[in-house]
């Protein structure tokens, strides 16, 4: 009897990006599936510069070309990092269960954010942490920084920054979530990035006993609902890698006309404006009417931001669809 191939995952070769993509092949592994890590190298691993410079895709067109190509069977993606236009070569074929999808602050001398001063400098790479960080009016000096989790924490602990901002989920899947001094509150400090401390894995859309594979062993529905409305805000906003937009939605108990127990998906969202203030809201709708919802949320905050949002005048069409922050 000949051995089943090994499934090839490609991957980034970052510590996190490895890390992530091992927890899929350790599931996929247990439930009876042969697998192999596949290492490809983004434009975006190569580069220091700022993401907003880089393009679009920066951290996944070279996964996915080599998924196209043949190279690989499954390209493990963070989820904030696709386009908001699908690739059509290509299926979303699961979404396991969401990681922490909070930001987490890691400071000098264990400081929660409130205990930080004015003239404190925090690092972050992200136009949408820098909006509301600014926002809270706590006379921060952000700074823009890139690099992996190790660099950016080293330098807190070199003294170079006395504070910077990373997403908790990528400290939880390298073991360092106790590193974090404060996990920042989405209602109150700080709403993540759509789609944060997500996974999207995705195959050639002909492969159709693969993607039901995947599905069955490791999509998420109340994930994939929650961040299928939070990309549904980002594709109608976003104007490019530079526009500051943070969603959030989470599954939570309502009761319908009967008195019957249901799932809704409750869904906020922020938005920078032109003008350097934050507009916020939140809606509630059914959980499969998720795109629908976020959809109608953003358009909300359009009407709120009555021209100063940063984003064009033909937002939501798929041809300007881009990557968030």
């Amino acid at each position: 009897m000949s051995e089943i191939p090994a499934l090839r995952i490609g991957t980034r070769p970052s510590k996190l990006a490895m890390a992530q993509s091992g927890t899929v092949a350790e599931r996929l592994r247990a439930a009876g599936h042969p697998c192999e890590l596949v290492t490809v190298s983004t434009s975006g691993d190569r580069s220091m510069a700022p993401v907003v410079e880089l393009g679009v895709g920066v951290f996944v067109s070279q996964l996915r070309e080599a998924l196209a190509a043949g190279e690989i069977d499954v390209a493990v993606h963070s989820y904030k990092d696709l386009p908001t236009a699908p690739d059509p070569r290509l299926t979303l074929a699961a979404v396991p269960e969401r990681e922490d999808p909070r930001d987490a602050l890691v400071s000098s001398r264990g400081r929660v954010l409130g205990e930080l001063t004015p003239g404190c400098t925090v690092g972050t790479g992200s136009p949408r942490r820098m909006a509301q960080l600014e926002a809270l009016g706590l006379g921060l000096e952000v700074r823009a920084i890139r690099g992996n989790v190790d660099t950016r924490i080293g330098k807190v602990r070199s003294g170079e920054l006395d504070a910077v901002v990373v997403a908790a989920a990528g400290l939880r899947r390298l073991g360092r979530i106790d590193e974090a001094d404060e996990l920042l509150d989405p209602m109150m400090q700080m709403v993540p990035a759509p789609a944060q401390g997500a996974l999207a894995l995705e195959c050639r859309a002909g492969d159709t006993e693969l993607a039901r594979m995947l599905v069955t062993t490791l999509d998420d529905a109340p994930t994939r609902a929650a961040v299928t409305a939070e990309r549904a805000v980002l594709a109608t906003l976003e104007a490019g890698c530079s526009a500051p937009i943070g969603a959030l939605a989470d599954v939570v108990s309502d009761l319908d006309e009967d008195g019957h127990v249901i799932e809704r998906l409750s869904l906020r969202a922020v938005v920078g404006t032109t003008g350097g203030s934050l507009l916020r809201t939140s809606i509630t709708g059914e959980m499969d009417a998720a795109e629908k919802l976020g959809a109608a949320l953003a358009h909300e905050l359009l009407d709120m931001g009555d021209g100063e949002l940063p984003v064009p005048a033909d937002a939501g069409r798929p041809d300007d669809r881009r990557i968030g922050s």
